[in-house]
């Protein structure tokens, strides 16, 4: 079975119950996320054998999200205690014309403080098949990209298969590193990009169009400026408003432009974790389909994820494929 490694920090969600304002309820539900970690579960959820590495709190808080990672079948055997506590994010959810809110509460949190010398990459990525990270890692502090780099050289020795989701958000960035900077190095470490137009015009200070004719160009550029990057796969999002979303899926994979079909998603139970979905639905269509089945098969699980209370996407293979046969019906499975 393929060992799919993610990297990156466990947050606890806090929301009110329903679309309420934080300050219409006395009454707040928790999830436990954090994108790796959502890429993990699902993954598992879709029958991979996953690991996740990071560090949560050493008391109950810690306890809990480590409980519920290992709930889903992920490994937490590398998962590092600390005094430090665990992030927090708070969300509102929208609806219609209304978006949904967050605010973060991570700045000084357990993953924060990871340091190299806490994570032993070799014995980590020891039959390691995938190593997937994203851009919200480096940007948490210096010791978190000093300890990201340390596994992505590691991973490069031993020819790992490494996706890159750069997930650029620029109120991270607090520390006096340069995004781009950044980002750029550790994708040159790389060998699968999960992005578009944007994130490679943040990244290469172009200014492609987001098209097909944008976004073909864009992909050669990128994999001419990182040569280890041979494919470039990339989803496409309407929103009507809140709570009515069409989802396409489309790739550039060094050969041929790959494109999907549109999906309709007509009520959102909740749009947290979509993205993590999709990149979870491409890692397991890497490892078992062709390239175009691949795309589809993150499309399918992009899209079901908007049906799925919390952060992390918990539908089966069965189910995604399900989708992929044109089975959009809902109807009951008796």
């Amino acid at each position: 079975m393929d060992k799919v490694v993610t990297f990156g920090e466990v947050l606890m969600r806090i929301a009110p119950l329903g679309n309420k304002k934080l300050k219409q309820s006395n009454q707040l539900e928790y999830y436990f996320g954090g994108t790796e970690a959502n890429v993990a579960i699902s993954l598992s959820q879709l029958g991979n054998h996953t690991q996740h590495i990071g560090a949560v709190s050493n008391d109950f808080v810690g306890d809990a999200a480590k409980s519920y990672l290992k709930k889903y079948g992920v490994n937490i055997d590398y998962i590092i205690d600390s005094d430090h506590p665990l992030g927090l994010y708070f969300l509102e959810v929208g609806a219609v014309m209304r978006p949904s809110t967050i605010s973060y509460n991570r700045s000084h949190s357990a993953f924060a403080n990871i340091k190299p010398e806490h994570v032993e990459w070799d014995k980590v990525l020891e039959n390691c098949t995938w190593f997937h990270w994203t851009g919200i890692t480096p940007a948490l502090s210096h010791s978190a990209y000093e300890t990201l780099k340390e596994g992505l050289l590691l991973a490069n020795k031993k020819g790992i298969t490494i996706s890159a989701d750069p997930a650029y958000r620029s109120n991270l960035w607090n520390y006096g590193k340069k995004a781009h900077e950044i980002l750029n190095e550790l994708i040159e470490l790389s060998t699968i990009f999960i992005g578009g137009v944007n994130e490679i015009n943040e990244l290469l200070g172009t200014t492609f169009l987001n098209s097909k004719e944008g976004f073909i160009p864009a992909s050669k550029l990128l994999t001419k400026e990182h040569p280890n990057i041979k494919k470039v796969f990339d989803k496409e999002r309407v929103s009507r408003n809140a709570n009515w979303h069409k989802i396409k899926a489309r790739a550039w994979n060094g050969i041929e432009f790959l494109e999907t079909d549109e999906l309709e998603i007509t009520h959102v139970i909740d749009r947290i974790g979509t993205g993590d979905a999709y990149a979870a639905g491409l890692i397991h269509g890497l490892l078992h389909f062709d390239d175009h089945k691949a795309l589809e098969f993150a499309n399918a699980a992009c899209a079901l994820k908007h049906t799925i209370e919390g952060d992390a996407n918990l539908v089966s293979e069965k189910e995604v494929l399900n989708i992929i046969q044109g089975n959009l019906a809902g109807r009951i499975v008796r």
